[in-house]
């Protein structure tokens, strides 16, 4: 016999016992759940035929309207329906894309970030992009892809290739970081900022290379100028501040496969960051991220300062930046002999007068 039968054949013999059972709205069908129920009291009459007993069923305690998320017993009789709710508090998102997989859902849409060409899964998917005007660049002497000096970029071909060969572990000797590169020289004003800009072009216009120019003349820092660009975060705020990602302060420019780091907020520490375990930290991810990727700093005169003798031990290659006709033997002398320990240093004579025809650079 079901539940619904036994009911009946209750009631029926409630009746017949003179237990008056008057008719009551279902105690779920117009329930008020911010309500709470005032007591039912109901004579149930015992064994026996003796006069009923009042028994009381306990009130429906009211239903807060919100709260935690927790389960709830209900009568199997009566389920509510219970439509699906957003969270309290949450916020609608705006129209999402058209063709965007969460369209609809009522979750944020994901933002569209513009990755870099040379950016496989890591960091540099949040750098900025800036352009360059490649016009003052040609007007000022520098290599611009597409309309190069015929005469400078062969010259910087010579430069370039032994170093590329060097950077790609073909090299006489293993090199540590070899496709970290230093541009540097004896004294300022020798042409080591134009020398370090235009190799990071001709670098840049290999057919398999990206190349990342870092501005770490951490005392007079001159790579924005010369692009035309402003001061912005780089370089030394990455090592003084370990929440701050490379991918932040990297800039990406219209000249393919080329991006920059500033120099960034200068500071009386800045040999000390350089010499830093977050700078060793640096250049092994500058080293190792990017298989194609060389890495040309520009980087401080050697005599007047320190910092780039300590750059200089951490690098795979060094580059010395030679004026003609105006550094002296004894200058040179020494800045060579403050990057001795370096095991490959090549040297690049800048300026030098003479028909097209003499060979302007040598190693």
């Amino acid at each position: 016999m079901s539940i619904i039968e036994l009911a009946a054949k209750r009631l029926e013999e409630l009746r017949r016992a003179g237990v008056e059972v008057p008719w009551a709205p279902s105690e779920f069908g117009s329930w008020d759940p911010q309500e709470p129920s005032e007591p039912i009291v109901r004579r149930v009459p015992p064994l026996g035929g003796a006069e009923p007993a009042p028994v009381a069923v306990p009130p429906r305690p009211a239903v807060p309207a919100a709260g935690p998320a927790h389960a709830t017993a209900r009568p199997l009789s009566a389920p509510p329906a219970v439509p699906f709710a957003e969270p309290a508090g949450a916020a609608r998102s705006p129209a999402a894309e058209p063709g965007d997989a969460l369209a609809g859902s009522g979750f944020p849409a994901l933002p569209h970030i513009d990755a870099p060409a040379d950016a496989g899964a890591g960091a540099e998917r949040r750098s900025r992009s800036v352009a360059l005007d490649l016009d003052r660049l040609a007007r000022a002497g520098y290599l611009v892809p597409g309309r190069p000096e015929a005469e400078l970029a062969d010259e910087f071909r010579v430069i370039k290739r032994p170093l590329i060969k060097n950077a790609q572990g073909q090299s006489a000797a293993p090199l540590h970081r070899p496709n970290l590169i230093l541009v540097t020289s004896a004294m300022p004003g020798e042409g080591k900022s134009f020398c370090a800009i235009n190799l990071a072009l001709s670098i840049a216009m290999e057919v398999d290379k990206t190349v990342l120019l870092v501005d770490a003349d951490v005392v007079r820092p001159a790579v924005m100028s010369r692009l035309g660009l402003g001061v912005d975060r780089g370089l030394l705020d990455v090592l003084k501040n370990p929440g701050l990602d490379l991918s932040e302060v990297l800039l990406r420019t219209n000249v393919p496969k080329l991006s920059v780091l500033p120099t960034g907020a200068p500071g009386i520490n800045s040999n000390e960051l350089l010499a830093s375990s977050a700078m060793e930290r640096l250049l092994d991810e500058l080293a190792t991220r990017y298989a194609d990727r060389i890495v040309i700093f520009d980087a401080p005169p050697l005599l007047p300062t320190t910092e780039s003798r300590v750059l200089a031990t951490r690098v795979g290659q060094v580059v010395m930046v030679v004026e003609a006709g105006r550094t002296t033997r004894a200058a040179a002398t020494e800045a060579y002999a403050a990057v001795e320990s370096c095991p490959v240093v090549m040297s690049v004579l800048n300026k030098t007068r003479g028909p097209a025809s003499v060979a302007r650079y040598g190693y």
